[in-house]
């Protein structure tokens, strides 16, 4: 199936990120962070950008022990 819809790229408070339908609403509890593009090209932002898939209350409060 070809996929012809724009995505953007979400993060939301913890660190975590998500492709949601550019044209769609943004959900609450989430925020763009700039990349807009095919699907493709929106996985290989997060592959690069989300490397530690750990929320980031976990990872702050392994790094305070």
């Amino acid at each position: 199936m070809d996929d012809n819809i724009t995505y953007q790229v979400l993060v939301n408070d913890e660190g975590q990120y998500s492709l949601w339908p550019a044209d769609k609403e943004v959900p609450a509890g989430w925020r763009p962070d700039g990349t807009v593009g095919t699907k493709e090209e929106c996985t290989a932002h997060v592959d690069e950008v989300w490397t530690d898939m750990r929320p980031r209350s976990l990872r702050e409060h392994m790094a305070g022990q």
